[in-house]
C-alpha cells in the first residue's frame, strides 16, 4: 500500500510540478524553463479572475456553511420531534454530488424555468430572480447552492460536538437562570471552536477545489464571472493544450491547500506531544 501511494500520489504531484517548469504544451516536453509558466500564469487576468472568485466563493460558503450549519445543529440539539427525520433531512443535500447539486440549482435559478418563471407565473410579471445570468451576481447563486449542499454536513459535526458538551454546564446555567442563546453564544461556541476549525479546513479544502458545481451551474459565465482556478486548469489541460500552465497552476492549487491544512496539522500534532 505504501509503495503504490508513493509511486501513483506522490509521483504524480512530483510529475505535476516537474511539468510546470517546462514549456510542455499538447504533450510533455522535458525542457527546464524555471518559472516561465508560473510568471505568465500570474500575469494572466483570468487567472487573477479565477483567484478572486475562488476567495468569494470561499467566503460566502465557508461563512453560510457555519452559520447555518451551528444554527440547524441548535436546533435539533433542542430534543425536537422526529429528530432522525429532520438530521436525515438536512444532511441529505450532502449525499449528493457537486454535479447534481449544481443542476439541481442551475434549474431552480433558470429566469425561463425557475423561481422567475413560477412567480411570474402566479401573476407578478415584474418579479425578477435572474442572478445566474447576471456577471454582478452570478457567483452568490453559486455560493447559495454550495451552501445548501454543505450546511448539513458541518450541522453533523457540530450536533456531535454540542452533545459532547458537558450537561452540569447547563445545569448550572439553569440555576443561574442564564438565557439559552447566551449560553450558545459564551459558553458552548468557544468549547465548539475546534469542531469549527475542522469544518472550515475540510469546506476550505471543498472551495479550492470547486470545479463540479461550477460547471453544471454556469459553466463558468457569464463570461468568466464564476470562473475558478480548477476550470481554469481543466480548461488548458484540455481545450487549450497548454500542460505545462495547466500544471502550474495545479501545482499553486496545491500549495492552496497545504496552506490551509499545514497550521491544522502542526496545531494538532503540538497538542498531541503536549
Amino acid at each position: 500500500m505504501f509503495a503504490i501511494v508513493a509511486t501513483v500520489y506522490v509521483g504524480s504531484i512530483l510529475w505535476t510540478i516537474g511539468i510546470s517548469l517546462t514549456p510542455s504544451r499538447s504533450l510533455p516536453i522535458y525542457e527546464f524553463v524555471g518559472l516561465e509558466q508560473y510568471v505568465a500564469l500570474f500575469r494572466s487576468s483570468r487567472w487573477t479572475t479565477s483567484l478572486v472568485n475562488m476567495l468569494v466563493f470561499g467566503a460566502g460558503y465557508i461563512g453560510g456553511c457555519l452559520a447555518l450549519g451551528y444554527l440547524m445543529a441548535i436546533f435539533i440539539d433542542q430534543k425536537v420531534r422526529a429528530e432522525n427525520a429532520l438530521r436525515t433531512i438536512f444532511l441529505y443535500p450532502h449525499a449528493m454530488s457537486f454535479i447534481v447539486t449544481g443542476l439541481v440549482w442551475q434549474w431552480i435559478m433558470s429566469p425561463t424555468e425557475g423561481i422567475q418563471d413560477f412567480v411570474r407565473g402566479l401573476g407578478l410579471t415584474g418579479f425578477t430572480f435572474d442572478w445566474i445570468v447576471r456577471p454582478d451576481m452570478a457567483m452568490y447563486a453559486v455560493i447559495i447552492a454550495g451552501i445548501w449542499h454543505g450546511a448539513g454536513f458541518v450541522m453533523a459535526l457540530l450536533l456531535a460536538g454540542l452533545r459532547g458538551v458537558d450537561t452540569e454546564i447547563w445545569k448550572a446555567a439553569r440555576i443561574d437562570a442564564v438565557p439559552a442563546w447566551r449560553m450558545y453564544l459564551h459558553v458552548v461556541t468557544p468549547i465548539l471552536v475546534p469542531v469549527f476549525v475542522t469544518c472550515a479546513v475540510l469546506l476550505s479544502t471543498h472551495a479550492i477545489k470547486s470545479y463540479d458545481i461550477v460547471v453544471a451551474m454556469t459553466k463558468g459565465g457569464p463570461g468568466i464571472a464564476t470562473e475558478v482556478p480548477a476550470k481554469f486548469v481543466m480548461d488548458y489541460l484540455f481545450e487549450r493544450s497548454s500542460v505545462g500552465r495547466a500544471a502550474a497552476a495545479a501545482t499553486v492549487m496545491l500549495m492552496m491547500v497545504m496552506a490551509v491544512a499545514a497550521p491544522v496539522l502542526y496545531a494538532r500534532a503540538a497538542a498531541a506531544k503536549g
